[in-house]
């Protein structure tokens, strides 16, 4: 005879699985009718081909079209075919940033004979480790900077703004430059409270909407500039005349992101798209861009330079003409050059396709045309764009630059996943969100870390590629240790295809323009070892 606990069991047993059968037969009755009335939607409705032809089934389409983003780079894509930045590439920059291993083994996947591939020349007697030196500090502004600014790191963290990228996102960047000695660039959104918190060097840079030193009318607040330049941390202005995402036309925050934190350090409306203008209203020629960096040199004290991406480069004969008529002091102190690759930042398909020089020409074109007019100890190159390994920021040394600068690298470190969402506010790392439940995804102190070790990684890897081609220190590479892959396959030397320019004889001689009274020079601030011996690093 059942006991009573065996009677209760099979009652609720047998409850549950009538239940169980009534809420199915209810589930499939409701998808039925979901069912029905897509379908009645998909045949009437009349924007969609597809829709109207295979109703039901041809939603589909859309649904694998949009999850094609996600999966294509887990199962589908090579590791060196996708883009923007494959598979290769990111790996190695999550293995730095957690300080693992990043060697490889049984050969390279990469094809070494495809056009415009680089490939360094090791020399036969390597520098040995006890020969080699740490980078030596380079000095920006030093003559006409009041505060000159030097450093002896080489990588760099590129201008992301506070509003493109999230409050978490910037403590970590600020904390792990901090730790690893570089510096941060503001972006053009305005200096935030966490760009300062963790007190590393800042870059502060102006945008041609002027956020956070504006008046009402948009115009430059010389007031609210000498308020940004007091903070010691602030050693350089940076004013951006154009940007890789999207040269020739302003920057773009979708008023998702525009909070009222945003909008304060902005000056702008909450919740509000913000579009900043195509150009800076204040200038138009090159006479007007020195004068606006002198003005600003002034005002603040601090170094000044502007960020471009190359287009037509006849200007640059106008500018070292303009200097040398002027005189060095109306110099810009350092260029910054984007490559047309793009970037984070939203912009239409067609500017981030087309428009602009890629950094593989536009590098070298700057620095031999400083070379030509003599400017080339005057002005510091800053190199950006697309440069996240050891390689790309090698080269970049190698044809001439000062210092290296990365927005997308950082990210990655910081934990993106190239999900393509930075234009959203849906971004699944917390990286470019205000969403405060995806924003606890990112975890500052734990980022900051592998911020970090992947700017300490990259400038110890550029090392070991110097020491290979028998140079003590990364900034002794020169275009000579290079060579590019031709159109046959075959290696030809960088120094061919861009080679070395000299001065033009007019300008040895410094004109007499150039005479002028520097401003008392200031002791620059100690350099930054960057030490070679990746177990003597810094932690």
């Amino acid at each position: 005879m059942p006991t009573p606990t065996l009677d209760t069991l099979n009652k609720i047993a047998s409850t549950f699985i009538e239940y169980s059968a009534l809420l199915f037969l209810l589930a499939l009755g409701l998808g039925a009718v979901y069912l029905v009335y897509i379908y009645i939607s998909d045949i009437t409705q009349t924007q969609h081909a597809i829709r109207r032809n295979y109703p039901v089934i041809g939603r589909f389409r859309y649904i694998f079209e949009h999850l094609g983003e996600f999966f294509r780079q887990y199962f589908f894509a090579m590791d060196r075919e996708e883009l923007p930045f494959n598979r290769s590439q990111r790996s190695w920059v999550y293995r730095a940033a957690k300080n693992i291993d990043t060697t490889i083994a049984f050969g390279s996947t990469r094809p070494l004979t495809q056009s415009n591939e680089m490939l360094f020349m090791n020399c036969l007697f390597p520098t040995l480790s006890q020969d080699a030196a740490p980078t030596h500090a380079v000095t920006i502004g030093e003559g006409f900077a009041k505060h000159p600014y030097t450093s002896s790191a080489i990588f760099n963290i590129s201008g992301m703004s506070f509003g493109a990228i999230s409050k978490p996102a910037i403590r970590a960047l600020s904390a792990g430059a901090k730790e690893a000695g570089i510096w941060l660039n503001t972006g053009e959104g305005g200096l935030s409270p966490y760009h300062l918190e963790a007190g590393c060097d800042i870059v502060f840079q102006i945008g041609t909407a002027k956020y956070g030193v504006r008046d009402n009318e948009g115009n430059l607040s010389e007031e609210k500039l000498k308020a940004i330049a007091a903070h010691q941390q602030v050693r350089m202005i940076e004013i951006k005349l154009s940007q890789g995402a999207k040269p020739g036309k302003g920057g773009i925050l979708p008023g998702g992101k525009v909070t009222e934190e945003v909008a304060k350090i902005r000056g702008i409306e909450i919740g509000k798209d913000s579009i900043s203008p195509n150009g800076h209203t204040d200038i138009h020629n090159i006479d007007e861009l020195l004068d606006m960096v002198v003005r600003i040199r002034e005002i603040t004290g601090k170094p000044v330079g502007f960020k471009v991406v190359i287009g037509f480069s006849e200007w640059l004969d106008e500018l070292g003409e303009t200097i040398h008529r002027r005189g060095l002091k109306y110099a810009p102190d350092f260029i910054t050059i984007d490559s047309a690759d793009g970037g984070t930042g939203a912009a239409p398909q067609s500017l981030m396709d087309y428009v602009g020089l890629p950094i593989r020409r536009s590098l070298p074109l700057v620095v031999d045309k400083l070379n030509e007019y003599n400017l080339r100890k005057r002005i510091k190159v800053i190199a950006s764009g697309k440069m996240i390994n050891p390689a790309e920021a090698a080269w970049a040394l190698c044809v001439g630059a000062d210092f290296i600068v990365s927005a997308r690298g950082f990210m990655f470190a910081l934990g993106c996943i190239q999900a393509l969402q930075c234009n959203k506010n849906t971004c699944p790392t917390g990286i470019t969100t205000h969403d405060p439940e995806l924003q606890r995804g990112l975890v500052p102190s734990d980022k900051a870390t592998r911020v970090k070790n992947y700017a300490l990684n990259l400038m110890h890897e550029v090392g070991v590629i110097a020491h290979s081609c028998g140079v003590k220190e990364a900034r002794g590479l020169t275009r000579r240790h290079v060579y590019l892959i031709d159109n046959s396959g075959s290696p030809e030397p960088l120094t061919d295809r861009f080679p070395e320019k000299t001065p033009k004889p007019e300008y040895i001689i410094a004109s007499t323009a150039d005479n002028v009274d520097h401003p008392e020079e200031s002791k620059p601030q100690a350099a930054i070892p960057i030490n070679m011996n990746k177990d003597a690093r810094p932690r």
